[in-house]
């Protein structure tokens, strides 16, 4: 028989899938990883998975602890659903623009859900970002992942993300356009990617950053945009500029278009974040 053991051994490996509608008029190959097919619905199941294990293998996660996590929603997914797997507690902090089903599902897998204002500064004792250090340091055995400051982020998405990208696309893949939030995602892939493709007779791969206009990847001051999981007010040390040739700013409307119109004309039914990302790929 096969089968898995537990829902988090099917994280990664997810598919690609040609874009056909929204991409009418363009010649070139445009490929959607599909995220949403990892056990929790997104890309940070991959992170949740290397920040656990390397917590319990330093000896900073203990049994019977508690992960306490500032997210938008789907790294809360992806550690509540390892935590439940090895008996951990979670409390997860998320900025009130983040929508209630998001929050719903947190609960659902037994997590506890703190919600703090977006509209204050990163440094103020009620930023999501303070309030997470803060129950951090109150709680007995709590432990924070940080996925903003945590390099085994990208570290995840170099030993994952980018190795299936370049063996499914035999080679070929000429860009890679992610959203930029904590910057994990675009840091460890990038990584992969200029590697492998460094000596390429057809050049290196080139790295291209989605960011909501207003969010300072792209010279904004990290004013609010309505997009979630993306854009930032800090820089975080899990993103490395280097590695990114270019970032493109995109609006709420732009994103929020694009994502009505990949569920009508392509049967993808993601969030923002992914619309923002095909707007700037297109």
């Amino acid at each position: 028989m096969k089968y898995a053991e537990h829902i988090m051994d099917l994280v990664g490996h997810t598919p690609l899938v040609r874009l056909s509608s929204v991409t009418d008029g363009i010649e070139a190959t445009v490929l959607a990883k599909i995220e949403y097919l990892n056990p929790g619905g997104s890309v940070k199941d991959r992170i949740a998975v290397k920040f656990i294990e390397e917590a319990e293998a330093r000896g900073d996660l203990k049994p019977g602890g508690t992960i306490v996590e500032p997210t938008s929603g789907n790294t809360g997914v992806g550690l509540a659903m390892v935590a439940q797997r090895k008996g951990y507690k979670c409390v997860f902090v998320c900025p009130d623009k983040v929508a209630e089903d998001k929050r719903n599902v947190l609960k659902a897998y037994g997590a506890e859900v703190v919600v703090c204002p977006t509209s204050v500064a990163p440094d103020d004792p009620n930023s999501y970002y303070s309030v997470s250090d803060r129950l951090a340091r109150e709680i007995e055995g709590g432990f924070k992942p940080n996925q903003y400051e945590n390099q085994a982020g990208p570290a995840s998405h170099y030993e994952t993300t980018g190795p299936e990208i370049w063996e499914d696309t035999d080679g070929r893949v000429t860009h890679f356009v992610a959203g930029v939030g904590t910057g994990g995602t675009i840091t460890g892939t990038a990584r992969y990617l200029l590697e492998a493709s460094a000596d390429r007779e057809s050049g290196r791969v080139q790295i291209i950053g989605a960011d909501p206009e207003g969010s300072v990847y792209s010279g904004g001051t990290g004013r609010p945009y309505l997009v979630e999981g993306v854009g930032e007010d800090i820089w975080p040390g899990a993103y490395d500029p280097s590695v990114v040739d270019e970032v493109i700013a995109v609006s709420d409307a732009e994103s929020f278009d694009m994502t009505r119109r990949l569920a009508k004309e392509e049967g993808l039914l993601v969030g923002g974040s992914c619309g923002m990302a095909v707007v700037a790929a297109l």
